[in-house]
Parts: C-alpha cells; structure tokens; sequence
C-alpha cells in the first residue's frame, strides 16, 4: 500500500456485537465530526487520551488533527450512519518523525473512541488496520503511552495478538509492539473476525420479528408468498406486513411504511421495485432494523449503472450498522423447530436436521431445498446470497462454525467475493465441520494469456481447486455429487480408512462397485477367516465369499441382516456398502426393513449405505431402525464416489497443520529495497533485468547458478566464462524476449574460448532474424543430470499468488503435470503438490537413475512463497528449468524470469 492508498483508505468493518461501520482515512473536512466526537468523551476518556483535563478544542488543534499527510502522520476514523448523517465514533492515528523510505521507524499510536461505543472493538480494530498501512510504509514498530488506569486501552494491546512489551515509569505504561503479522496475531485477528462475522448475521436466522416490505394480497407474487411462508413455517415472532394500500393482508394487520409499525424489527424482507430499495433501506437505517433481505433484482446483475447502485447500498447499510443479504436473492430459511423461520420464496419446506446450505443461484435454491425435501436430507439454515453485495459465504461459514444445530456445511457458488478471506476462515470451520461445494465455471475458456509457463497453466478454476485443496473443502462436479456426499456425511460417521466390506445379492453390481472403489483410491479387504467360516453357517453354498460378498438372487431379508453384521465386524472393514437388486423372492421393504435392523450391529465408527437399484428408490422403513438415516444410492459409482470424498477429508483432518517458512527481516528489507529501486519509475507491467533477478534470488536465499550478463562482445563473453568456469551455457539478452529457446536464444555445452566466441555470434544472428536487438549475453554454469523441475508464481486478481509445481522442464506446458497452491505454502502443502503429480517417481530414482534431492525441491517451493508475498508487485515468476540434484546435492535454479508491476514516475 503507498501513501495514496493509504489516504483513499476506506473498509467496511464488522464489531464484535455484530454492528458496522466504516473505517476510513479522515479528512480535512471532518473538523465539525471531530469535536462532535470530543464532546461526546466522558472526561476520564478525555484525561486518557490528552493526559490533562480539557474542556473544548481549540481551531488550531482541530486542523493539526484533520490535516493529516499521509507520510509521517495516518489517520483512520471509524464512521457510523445515524439519522442519515456520518458521525465519527473514532480516531486512531500514529506519528512518525523520522524521513527517508520507513525501513526501521517507529511510531507512535494513538486512539479516542465515544464512551457509549467503548467495549464494541473499535480500538482493536483501528490498531488492526494502522499496523497495516504502518508496516506497507515500512515502519517496523508502533508505541503508545497509556495511563496506568485506562485499562480498556491497556486491554486493547494485550488480546490485540502482537507481541506487546510493557515498560513503566511515573504511572505510564510505554507499550511497544512489531507491526509484522506473527502467527498469534493472525490467529487472534481471525478469531475476532469470525466472532464479529457470526453475530452480526444471527440476526437472519433467529429474528424476533419480521417486516415484508412488499406484502401483497395479490396471488402469484414474491412478496406475497414470502408472507404466506412465514405463516405456513410456523414463524414463531412477530410478522409485520408493509403495503401503502392495504390495511390487513391474510390475516395480519398491514402497515403504510415500516416507520408506522411503531415496534423494533429486526429483520425486513424486501420485496419492492429496485428504484424504491435503495430509500427502503435508508428509511431501515434510519429505524435501526438491524438486517435486511432483498429480494429485488436489478443492480449488479444488469451492468454498471445497477452495479453502482448495488455499491451504494451496501455502503449505506455497513455505514448504518445493518447487514443485507442480496440483492437478486430468493431469501433466507431456518428450519430449526425453534424458529421455523421460511423467508422465502421457494414453494417447498425441508425437513429440519443438520445440513446448512448456501445457494448464488435463487433458481438453483429452489432446485436444492426440493431436493432435500424428496431426498429427505434435513437441514438447518438455507440462505440465497444473491449478488453478495454484504453478506457472503465467509460471514456465513463464521456463523454456522458455532451453530450447534449445524453439522454439514453445503455451498453452490458462482464467484468468489474474497477468496483469501475464505482462504483464513474455511480451513478453521471445516476442522469442525466438513465443507462440500459446486463450485461453476470449470471450462477453460478463463485461461489466462501470458508470457510465462506458469501463468499460462493457471486459469480461475485451478485457483478454486487450489484454494479447495488447502481449506479442506470438498469439491463435487454435480448438484448430484454434492447430495450425494451430504446424505453421507449427514448421517453417517466418517470412515477410518479406505477398505469397504460389500454385500449384495447380485454379481454384478458388486463388480461395478469394486471398479469404482478402485478409481476411487478406495480398497475392497479380504476378510478375516473367522469372518468367512461365520458367512458359510448361513449362505447358500452357491455365495460369492471373497468381498463382495454376493449371496446370490434368493438371498432372504433374514440373510442380509446375519451378513451385514458378520461383515461389518470385521476388523479389516472401514465401511459398509449393501447393494440389493429386487428378485422375485424377496421384497424391497423386507430387506429395508431387515438393513435398518441390522445396522444397529454396526459399529459406531464404520458408516454404512446401501444401493437400491429399482426405480422406486428405497423404501422409507430404511431409516427407521436404531442407526437412523442410512443413506442410499440409485448406483454402485454414486456410493463410491462420495465414500472417497469422506475417506479423503477423513484424512485431511487429521493431517498437521504444517509450518510456513518466512523470510527473516534482514532478507525483506534487502528485498524491499530492490523492489522499489527497480519498480519505481518504470513502466508496468516490465520483465525485470537478469542482473536484478539474480539479487533478488540471493536475497531470498533461492539456490540459482552464478549467472554473469557481459556486453554482445565475444572478450566480454569470454570473461564472464572463464569467471563462472566451463562448461557454460549463453543466452540471449534483448528486450521484450521472454522465450529464448523459441528463437534459439539458448546454446548449451559451451566448453572453450573458441566455442563461446562462436555463440556470441550465432545468437545475435539468431535475434536479430527474430526481430529483437541482443542487448547482452548472460552466462552460467552447464549442470548435466537431475530432474528437471518448474516452479512457478501467477498473480491473480482475486485469489493472490499462486504457486505452481511441476516435473518436465520445458515441457511442462505439454504435460500439464503440475500441481497449484495459494500462498502460504506450508511444508505440507509443498509435500502434497508433488506427491501428487503423475511423474513423482522421477525424484525417486526411475529406472536405476540416482534419487533426486526432494527435500531441496519443496525448500525452494516454500522459499518462493515467501518471496511472493513479501513482493506484492509480483505478477509473474519462473524457475524453469529448476535442476533437482541427486539427494544431499540440492536443487539449482538454471533460468529465472520474473514479471513486476512497475510504481510509475
């Protein structure tokens, strides 16, 4: 962030009570709201922050405070929206003395926040967003003086999570703490973050009362059936419909306006034309409804005018301590006895149970309510976000985190509003509680044009799996792969391993299941001998006793019940498929019947379901017996497919959390100032120089082999050779070359005098014919043996760096065997990124070839995520290739490029 930024600075924040507000960059006309806000300071609030007694401000005083540059002094000021004016309910500031670039400054801390709005986290936050501008100024450490008996602010610094030091003298705390993000600090701040998050949307599930504004008596309209559902649901508070033309609707008295209700509400639906939402949403401000829903479409989703609008209203309700959800949405549901809240305008209510689902499609939403209903998966909370103007899927995975009544979290999304805010929050909630997501848009048409490798590979959907990868979120294909796993992960535990123990009366289907465990990863076990002997007491000698177990078409209700508990008890079994095909001897009820019984055998740590493969799906008796809901699949593939996905999150949760390298100060510094000396008066975007590349690499400690650029001359060649020593690689400098070997700008094996002189001159032939002018020649040392590896870094506008890995060298882009993170790459995350590619086994010594170094490939894939996010700047990077030496040789960087965004003059 540079000092422009900083002065432009503007963020909707959410409190720890659920309220909001707006944190800005104060403002040489905010002199009336800065001593409004000084008036409203008790007179200990007043002693703390000014250390005397005062009474007024003085003009000169109130310019010093609202005249701020931006350099040396910052300013934020924490802004609410009552009765359609701004007032400011705080400051917080920090002074520096010093001049030059920041590096090493100190400054110091100050900030005042309105009596009635003390304990909310406004100070918290403020120094939250200070140390972010201070530090991306380069400022290194902030300090504060407080009075020994302001304990809200001393309380303030403490549970901040920065690693605060306390000195004392003459009854004055010096309090003195980094500005860098250490891990306690981050995990403090996402705590408060998610805490703030939750509250403030509890207000759309657990309302005490409702106002539908748009309520009508007219059939076939929204805000008629929305009110119509709230009555069907059995809503347990108030519902206060508002409609200038009626004075009862259905039953319940109707009101003009929402003013003349004369009640607080807490919730408004709202259901008008999108020319009267935004005046709708001022006049709930005004009457401090404390969330609004709308249903209204007409703003982002229309183009840019409707865009603008759609920003003006979230504004106004952040600014106005509200949240929306929408607009362009279908509404909100609780299903939890307790509330039955239905605000919405779906025709179909689900039966309550553990599932909260989000949609961004509204016609999708009602697609996926039916469905639970037919497919009997019960749920907790459904919200249609619509255009996520305010209210997104991180606050609601916040929120549902701590709901007691939700235990599957199931989200249908189109678009990412803040993917590394997802990126923090979602690893914490699904530790907890698993995350299945469709996520549309896999096609391949948003690849991105560019110069490099690795951002030619990475498109918006690799970013997905990526971000997916990481967070433990479990991605389906279809709205039926994600039903599918649900119902599992809904009613069943999650399985301890990979092997599945199947029964069945029919061949068949047990193959087609063994297939698809295979594809899967999963295993289908033999089983124990005492497991077999107690299946041949009971089968007909005809039974297919090696798992599957098929008991063949006459096998009786009776039978299925005895093999599910002999082969559910079997020690080599994780999990439980029992597939029924319907004969003629035996009915699907009585199986189902005899399936629910049985299962009460099973152990309470193996999940069982079952495959009932007739049109008429299984008989509802299925889930009545001790166990509960057993789900069941129309096929054997579905069954599998979704016992896979639980095996694989099973594992993802009890895998450690990693540790992440960072770079030490001494290096960010060096760094730092490399970047700003290249990037400041350049154009952007620019390909940095190999000179400067190669500092930076040094810099952060990335093994690279000693390049030397001499001047297009052969003497100069010459020496830059016998200085590296032979053999030696040339390649061609020139501006605006990217891919040498494209041009054959690259000569290998290099060996003599004789032989560089030869290369100077067929690579300026080379580029010249190609249309560039050779500008130098850049020599390294030749490295024969190794695997040749790419790692990689594309900048992407919403998901950040990412990191690319990969086997192949130049031909990586043919293979496409790469593998993708987001920044930071833990030493797990590295681990798994090649553990997961097809040609791992090169680093293994294939075909009698020495093993590769791979301890030394995954420190340099965590060092470059290092570097990635100490340079924000970044916008494309490569080592390609990257050598892998044989093991204890390391790994070695032969040809690096690196895209930066330039400062401008």
């Amino acid at each position: 962030m540079d000092h422009l930024q900083a002065r432009d600075y503007s963020v909707p924040v959410v409190l720890r009570d659920g309220g909001s507000l707006l944190v800005r960059a104060l403002r040489a006309d905010d002199g009336p709201r800065i001593l409004e806000l000084f008036h409203r300071l008790s007179a200990d609030s007043i002693r703390h922050r000014a250390f005397m007694a005062k009474t007024e401000l003085t003009p000169s005083e109130v310019h010093y405070l609202t005249n701020i540059d931006f350099v040396r002094h910052v300013a934020l000021a924490a802004v609410l929206r009552e009765d359609g004016a701004e007032h400011i309910i705080g400051v917080g500031r920090y002074c520096s003395s010093a001049e030059g670039d920041g590096a090493g400054q100190r400054a110091e801390v100050a900030f005042s926040v309105a009596d009635e709005h003390q304990g909310r986290g406004i100070g918290t936050l403020l120094l939250e967003h200070l140390a972010r501008i201070a530090r991306s100024a380069g400022i290194e450490e902030l300090e504060a003086d407080v009075m020994a008996d302001n304990a809200r602010m001393l309380s303030v610094f403490a549970e901040s999570g920065f690693p605060v030091r306390e000195s004392m003298a003459s009854g004055i705390y010096r309090v003195t703490f980094p500005t860098s993000e250490s891990e306690a600090f981050v995990q403090a701040s996402l705590k408060r973050e998610r805490k703030a998050a939750a509250e403030s949307v509890r207000v759309f599930f657990e309302p005490t009362s409702v106002a539908v504004i748009g309520a009508s008596r007219r059939p076939n309209t929204i805000g008629g059936a929305i009110l119509d559902n709230l009555r069907k649901a059995g809503f347990r508070g108030r519902i206060y419909p508002i409609n200038p033309n009626a004075k009862e609707i259905r039953g319940l008295p109707a009101f003009p306006s929402i003013r003349a209700v004369g009640q607080p509400v807490d919730l408004a639906i709202i259901a008008v034309p999108a020319r009267d939402v935004e005046e709708t949403i001022a006049e709930c401000a005004r009457l401090r409804v404390r969330g609004v829903v709308v249903i209204s479409s007409g703003f982002a989703e229309t183009g840019s005018t409707g865009a603008q609008v759609q920003q003006r209203l979230r504004t106004l309700v952040r600014s106005s301590g509200m949240r929306m959800v929408g607009p362009n949405c279908m509404g909100v549901l609780n299903a939890n006895p307790e509330f039955s809240l239905d605000a919405t305008f779906a025709p179909t209510w689900p039966p309550a149970g553990n599932v909260s689902m989000l949609s961004q499609s509204g016609a999708l939403g009602i697609a996926m309510l039916d469905q639970a209903a037919r497919l009997n998966v019960g749920l907790s909370c459904f919200v249609s976000v619509g255009n996520k103007a305010d209210v997104s899927g991180n606050d609601l995975l916040s929120y549902w985190a701590d709901d007691p009544t939700t235990e599957v979290i199931a989200l249908y999304l189109e678009s990412f509003g803040n993917p590394r805010k997802f990126a923090r929050i979602a690893p914490a909630v699904a530790r907890r509680k698993p995350i299945v997501a469709v996520k549309s848009g896999r096609s391949t048409a948003g690849t991105r044009a560019a110069a490099s490798h690795s951002a030619a590979l990475a498109n918006v959907d690799v970013c997905v799996d990526a971000l997916f990868a990481q967070a433990g979120v479990l991605r389906t294909t279809t709205l039926e792969d994600l039903f599918d796993l649900v119902s599992l992960l809904s009613t069943q535990p999650l399985p301890r391993g990979p092997r599945v123990g199947v029964v069945t009366n029919a061949g068949g289907p047990g193959i087609l299941l063994a297939d698809a465990c295979e594809a899967q990863g999963l295993k289908l076990p033999e089983l124990e001998p005492k497991t077999i002997e107690r299946l041949q007491a009971f089968l007909p000698k005809d039974a297919g006793l090696s798992n599957p177990i098929d008991m063949i078409a006459s096998a009786t209700a009776d039978q299925y019940a005895r093999a599910i508990e002999v082969v559910a008890n079997d020690p080599n079994v994780d999990a439980l498929v029992v597939i029924y095909i319907p004969p003629l001897v035996t009915t699907a009820e009585d199986v189902a019947a005899a399936v629910a019984s049985a299962a009460g055998s099973v152990p309470n740590d193996k999940p069982i379901a079952t495959v009932f493969m007739s049109t008429k799906g299984a008989p509802p008796i299925l889930s009545t017996g001790r166990r509960g809901k057993i789900p069941s699949y129309s096929y054997p593939e579905n069954v599998a497919l979704a016992l896979s996905s639980a095996v694989r999150y099973a594992r993802w949760r009890e895998r450690p959390r990693g540790t992440v390298v960072s770079l030490d100060r001494e290096r960010r510094v060096s760094i730092r100032r490399e970047i700003e000396r290249v990037t400041t008066g350049r154009p952007a975007p620019f390909w940095a120089p190999p000179d400067v590349v190669a500092r930076l690499m040094e810099d952060a400690d990335i093994p690279m082999a000693k390049l030397v650029v001499a001047a297009p001359t052969s003497d100069a060649a010459v020496a830059a050779a016998r200085d590296i020593g032979y053999p030696v690689v040339a390649k061609a400098v020139a501006n605006g070359l990217v891919h040498k070997s494209d041009v054959g700008g690259v000569i290998l094996g290099l060996d003599s005098d004789e032989a560089v002189r030869a290369a100077v001159e067929a690579l300026a032939g080379r580029v010249e014919a190609a249309g560039y002018e050779l500008s130098g020649v850049a020599l390294q040392r030749q490295y024969s043996g190794g695997v040749e590896a790419i790692v990689g870094v594309t900048m992407d506008p919403s998901f950040g760096p990412l990191i690319v890995a990969g086997l192949g060298g130049v031909q990586v882009e043919l293979m496409r065997d790469v593998a993708f993170r987001l920044t930071p790459v833990s030493d797990l995350d590295a681990a798994e990124m090649i553990d997961g590619l097809r040609g791992a086994k090169l680093l293994d010594g294939f075909r009698g070839a020495p093993v590769a170094d791979r301890a030394s490939l995954l420190d340099v894939i965590q060092k470059i995520s290092a570097f990635a996010d100490v340079v924000p700047e970044l916008l494309e990077f490569e080592i390609n290739p990257l050598v892998v030496l044989p093991r204890g040789e390391g790994a070695i960087g032969l040809d690096v490029r690196m895209r930066l965004n330039g400062h401008g003059v």
